[in-house]
């Protein structure tokens, strides 16, 4: 009896400095980065043994560790648990590549990567903590929608083309607004609205856009599927850094969606499909409940 004390007085001797002296290979996606406070509060993914899928403020040694950060960035970093914070460090901005298997999608990502290089250098894409352009457009209701006239309230925009075939990119962009309408149901039009813009105006009337929301949503509130002019709509995604070209009968085009503040400020501009709709919700919510 006494030896099976003993060993469990040892047992939990040495599992203390191992819960709090672990580093871990982390992921995630910047809610706030807070130089002031040297912390990072990030959506970060699960760690297998470790944790859940979970929202965390994490403390860093030095603000030169922040520098470049913006909320809406993929990151990897090391998530050092100690005793006193938890930390992170090495924190490594991730590029966007192409998360889908499709290869005519890859190829077609390739194709827009080449055909809009020069353009894009010419054209800078907005960034957290610019004024986003406003716009005015019509929705699948035939509702008139102007960005302005959401000021006081958080506005998440995204652009599709309702034919796209590829589940990893406007189906994806979709769905995860799906997960934001479901999640924010008693807060939709009231402190969120979501605006899926599409980028093929001829083809997407608001008769095709309201099919288009029926296979979402029942109960569109606070959530508008927008159509307008095609050079206003081409103007207006160049500014996000939505480029789209004709290939073989089909869009290929980038993949953008934007969080702009109560402000009119945007707050974070994501490119490419990395992200999960959990951390994009995430994203949302901590931008909502800013004061």
């Amino acid at each position: 009896m006494r030896r099976r004390g003993c060993l469990l007085i040892l047992s939990l001797f040495f599992a203390v400095p191992r819960l709090f002296g672990e580093t871990y290979s982390a992921s995630g996606l910047v809610l706030f980065a807070d130089r002031q406070h040297l912390s990072l509060k990030v959506s970060c993914q699960a760690i297998p043994g470790y944790m859940e899928a979970m929202v965390m403020t994490l403390s860093v040694r030095d603000s030169k560790a922040l520098d470049g950060l913006n909320p809406g960035m993929l990151i990897d970093f090391k998530l050092e648990v100690r005793k006193d914070a938890a930390y992170a460090g090495q924190i490594h901005i991730r590029a966007y590549e192409n998360a889908t298997q499709e290869p005519m999608a890859a190829r077609q990502l390739e194709i827009l990567d080449a055909a809009t290089s020069s353009l894009s250098r010419n054209a800078p894409v907005l960034q957290a903590g610019q004024a986003a352009p406003d716009f005015t457009f019509i929705d699948q209701e035939r509702e008139t929608v102007k960005l302005s006239a959401l000021k006081g309230k958080v506005v998440a925009i995204t652009f599709i083309y309702t034919r796209c075939p590829f589940p990893n990119f406007c189906f994806r962009a979709s769905n995860n607004f799906g997960v934001l309408h479901r999640r924010f149901a008693s807060r939709m039009g009231k402190d969120l609205v979501l605006l899926t813009i599409t980028f093929d105006p001829e083809h997407d009337q608001p008769e095709t856009l309201a099919d288009y929301a029926r296979t979402w949503t029942q109960d569109a509130t606070g959530w508008h599927f927008l159509t307008g002019p095609s050079a206003d709509v081409k103007n207006l995604c160049r500014e996000f850094g939505v480029n789209s070209w004709q290939d073989e009968g089909l869009l290929t085009h980038g993949l953008h969606t934007v969080i702009v503040d109560r402000q009119g400020r945007v707050a974070a501009n994501l490119e490419g499909n990395e992200y999960t709709a959990k951390q994009l919700a995430d994203l949302a919510e901590a931008v909502m409940n800013r004061r």
